[in-house]
């Protein structure tokens, strides 16, 4: 027996089949910094339409987790797309750096009384540090951006920008110093933004109180009777005992009707469709001998439970009759946002408000009864002190769910304190306010998924002022005078806060700190007052357009920056969504982007959120060491991102295993193009032979629906294209069935430089589908295609190369597509056969045929060449009728029946066939004809269609 081993074309590839992510990858990032990757792609994309999408700052605080993965991927996804897709989409990386977090963990280290100055260059210092950290991590995720050069909202130019960009606000009339209650947390010892409060379950003090009434008269003729028979009491409910001794009102509802209530010892004020329900809590029985109109209560005064005090009624609308309330709301406009406005409404002074809570969670010391305790520990007193006098009706314990800062995980107050705040109702030099402004603003915002306009539009629309003052020391400051007398900002405010600006950017926010006002006042240094409240750190993020993108990354926005995007988590539809839309138009008058994207966060297979205790986290940085960072992107882009994104090891194991799949097709795809030069051997369109024509038609369509998707954010439908396209298409159908056209045709012959040809457009487009997810693979299979290379896949555009097939074409894409029904029908029976042992494998067999009319003139038109397709030795095609049907098996495809049988021929040792002819040549007796003619000194195949 000869061997012809050598007469045939083996697949060849230095393209390896293992992927050894974690040891490749690092090179391949070495090679991009290298090459300057992220210039060169700012070169290429000169003159280009950009496409910008504005990176949300991570904290500058500890190693990145699952979630920083998900949304770095996300972006670079998205940004190396618009690249290939013929933009120019710049991506600057950067960093959040001001705020409690960073300050308490330098507290922690160093102590809680430093200097101001060292607290500022220690936390200065730590946030560098951790900077350095996770951008290693981002990188290595392979994330392409401008690393060199990111913005960190602690630049010094950053926070002079931020400065100018509060000045722009103030300029625009959105800025004033009020009285108000606003989310404070006594561990931070600072007003919160509403993103930093969370809401948690807390065990509560529920206490019906009763308020005696000071003004019998006017209660009675209020409900129509001449004098009261007895004494009268107003009941609230209330969960905060602690707010009891800075109640000043109580707030009805102008359109419930009230009754007065006979319990035997006193009259009760009660919302009359609570009476039975409020009696059974308290134990009493009693009778309604009068009811009356909530508005008919308006003014009436009763008296403080245990304070010299009178609380009137002021008629309120967010009064309810929630089942466990009274329907009469006890007022302390110190602690409560409802409170505040209708009691100043009422001409409640600012200087009028009882606010006996300090900043600790302590009460004042000259607070009668109460001086000097902590609020929570003070409620079990105040219970028992309303027990004393009389004034408790019901007091249980109950679970409810309260407001927690999201820092310490504590319970939060509102409080009123003098802060500086963002209207939402002052209205622009445009006429609308800025709450209209924005909610103008949501309605040109495309949204990614469509809920999220909803989800942002209740929260501007219900929002209160944006209190954007704190009082910490690690923060841009308020550069702001006030005058010691009137408490008038200085008159020359704007100029004065551009000269802050100027000092800041020069020195950073110390500048400010130790500025003695009479470098910038003079004479006048005197009569004001310098503000030392830094700001929210969420207008230090919400104000990036600013400094970035119209600053050091500006863009040449005429109108005011524009990004095309901004993508974040489900959260930030109350953080840096919102922040940045709510400077936006205060200052430009529009949202500072086109679009918003939105992606859930990471949960466990079993739908937990992530916990170390629990055991379940999946840390970014050892999926990589172990899979490697295409593994993580995979999973990423195989995960629809509009909900929660579930991750485990066997999930990613499962990504794993999608990986190679699409790994080994390529390596497929490569190492049959042994020998090819595209410049060379390239067959046009046209003269393909007809598989390989569709074969170059299904990517040209699939290029289509692919750009689409990345066009639209449809990452999923990316993969699962990419993915379904490599098993289906080509792994089970087209690669199987030029594999013996590929390997023992002649090497320059039509028949495999036709194949030859398709497996290169092929494989140059499948390199730019994967490579904005799988990019170092990307990137690798690129580097192994033949012909001219430019140093990165991503310096390419979507492939162009591709040809359709005409409509009409007589091998179209309805005739390939029947064939596929047609060859994958035949593969089950033949693997039926194959199980039953009838046969070894499909080419030792011959099969016919029982088909329709239609079917077998479809078929008919490969002529011999059908056994290529089937891959079997020899096909024989009949009439669905004809003897011998009957007893065929049925095929999956309808219509179809297939008889197998073993072949009676021997096998030919080169292409495996079993061939009537094998043994009848004498010089090749284990050769068929075929493979004779295809040796190197024979005439060559003729091959038409597979």
């Amino acid at each position: 027996m000869s061997d012809y081993k050598h007469t045939l074309n083996l697949p060849e590839t230095d393209f390896p089949m293992r992927g050894n992510l974690p040891k490749r990858e690092p090179a391949r990032l070495a090679r991009w910094q290298e090459l300057d990757l992220y210039q060169r792609l700012r070169e290429t994309g000169q003159g280009r339409e950009s496409f910008v999408l504005h990176d949300g700052p991570p904290y500058a605080n500890g190693s990145i987790h699952i979630g920083h993965a998900v949304n770095k991927i996300l972006k670079d996804i998205i940004v190396k797309a618009k690249g290939l897709a013929g933009f120019d989409a710049p991506y600057v990386p950067g960093w959040d750096c001001h705020g409690l977090p960073i300050e308490h963990k330098i507290e922690t280290t160093h102590g809680k009384h430093l200097p101001p100055e060292q607290a500022r260059a220690l936390c200065r210092e730590y946030a560098g540090e951790q900077i350095q950290g996770q951008r290693a991590d981002f990188e290595r995720l392979g994330v392409v951006g401008d690393w060199a050069h990111p913005y960190r909202s602690m630049d010094f130019a950053n926070e002079a920008g931020e400065v100018r960009a509060l000045a722009e606000m103030v300029r625009h009339g959105y800025v004033f110093k009020g009285l108000k209650p606003v989310n404070w947390c006594f561990d931070c010892g600072s007003a919160l933004a509403e993103a930093e409060v969370e809401y948690a379950d807390k065990q509560s003090d529920a206490i019906d109180v009763a308020f005696a009434c000071a003004d019998d008269a006017k209660l009675a003729a209020a409900f129509g009777l001449s004098a009261l028979p007895k004494s009268a009491a107003a009941v609230i409910w209330t969960t905060t005992p602690w707010t009891i001794p800075a109640n000043q009102a109580l707030n009805v509802h102008p359109a419930f009707s009230y009754a007065l209530v006979d319990v035997g010892e006193r009259l009760l004020l009660l919302a009359e469709e609570l009476v039975e329900s409020c009696l059974a809590r308290f134990g009493l029985h009693g009778e309604v001998i009068a009811t009356a109109q909530g508005e008919a209560l308006d003014l009436i005064e009763f008296r403080h439970p245990f304070y010299d005090r009178r609380s009137p009624i002021y008629l309120a609308d967010y009064v309810g009759i929630d089942e466990g309330s009274t329907g009469i709301v006890h007022s302390a406009p110190a602690y409560g946002l409802d409170d505040f406005v209708t009691c100043r409404a009422h001409g409640m002074a600012f200087s009028e408000i009882e606010s006996p809570v300090q900043g600790n969670g302590v009460y004042v010391d000259e607070l009668p009864l109460f001086g000097g305790q902590m609020i929570w520990k003070a409620n079990p007193q105040i219970v028992a002190k309303l027990e004393e006098v009389g004034a408790l009706l019901a007091h249980q314990k109950i679970t409810h769910s309260y407001m927690h800062c999201w820092r310490h995980k504590t319970p939060v107050i509102y409080r009123a304190t003098a802060q500086w705040f963002v209207g939402m109702d002052i209205r622009g030099a445009d006429g609308r306010t800025l709450r209209e402004c924005a909610l103008d603003g949501i309605e040109a915002t495309q949204f990614v998924p469509a809920w999220g306009k909803a989800r942002l539009h209740s929260m501007i629309a219900n929002r209160p002022d944006w209190c954007i003052s704190r009082q910490r020391n690690w923060g841009v400051p308020i550069p702001f005078f006030l005058h010691k007398a009137s408490g008038e900002l200085h008159p020359r405010t704007l100029e004065l806060m551009e000269a802050a600006a100027e000092r800041i950017e020069a020195e950073g926010i110390d500048a400010w700190f130790r500025l003695d006002p009479a470098e910038l006042l003079g004479d006048e240094a005197g009569d004001y007052e310098k503000v030392t409240d830094t700001l929210d750190v969420w207008f230090d993020s919400g104000t990036t357009h600013w400094h970035v993108l119209r600053g050091s990354h500006a863009l040449g926005h005429a109108q005011g920056p524009r990004a095309d995007l901004y993508l974040e988590g489900s959260d930030q539809h109350r953080g840096w969504f919102h922040s940045s839309l709510l400077t936006g138009c205060a200052i430009d008058g529009h949202p500072p982007y086109k679009g918003l994207l939105t992606h859930g966060f990471t949960v466990d297979a079993q739908g937990r959120k992530m916990s170390k205790s629990v055991g379940n986290v999946i840390a970014p940085q050892e999926v990589m060491d172990k899979l490697g960072a295409d593994i993580l992107r995979l999973w990423v882009a195989s995960t629809d991102y509009s909900g929660e994104m579930a991750v485990s090891d066997e999930i990613l194991k499962r990504t794993a295993d999608v990986y190679r799949r699409i790994r080994n097709t390529s390596r497929f795809l490569l190492a049959n193009l042994n020998g090819f030069d595209p410049a060379r051997d390239a067959i046009a369109f046209g003269d393909m032979l007809a598989l390989d024509q569709w074969v170059v038609d299904r990517a040209a369509q699939l290029q289509v629906r692919i750009e689409q998707a990345y066009e639209e954010y449809r990452f999923l439908d990316v993969y699962q294209q990419v993915h379904t396209f490599c098993a289906r298409e080509l792994g089970g159908f087209y690669l199987d069935v030029i594999k013996d056209r590929q390997y023992t045709t002649q090497a320059d012959s039509l028949a495999r430089r036709s194949c030859q040809t398709a497996l290169y457009h092929v494989v140059e487009a499948l390199a730019r589908w994967i490579a904005p997810i799988l990019s170092f693979t990307g990137e690798e299979v690129y580097e192994h295609i033949p012909g001219e290379r430019r140093d990165s896949v991503l310096l390419e555009r979507f492939y162009t190369g591709l040809a359709t097939l005409d409509e009409g074409a007589e091998f179209g894409r309805d005739f390939w597509e029947r064939v596929l029904q047609v060859k994958q029908a035949v593969n089950k029976c033949l693997e039926d056969a194959r199980n039953a042992k009838q046969i070894k494998n499909g080419l030792a067999a011959e099969v016919t045929l029982y088909a329709s009319d239609e079917l077998r003139e479809t078929l008919g038109r490969l002529g011999d060449e059908l056994r290529f397709v089937l891959l079997t030795s020899e096909v024989h095609l009949a009439s669905r009728d004809a003897g011998g049907a009957a007893q065929a098996e049925a095929s999956e495809l309808e219509g179809l029946r297939v008889a197998v049988a073993p072949s009676a021929h021997a096998k030919c040792e080169r292409c495996w066939q079993h061939r009537p002819d094998v043994g009848s040549h004498a010089e090749h007796p284990d050769l068929c004809g075929r493979c004779i003619s295809n040796l190197p000194d024979g005439p060559g195949e003729a091959r038409h269609y597979a």
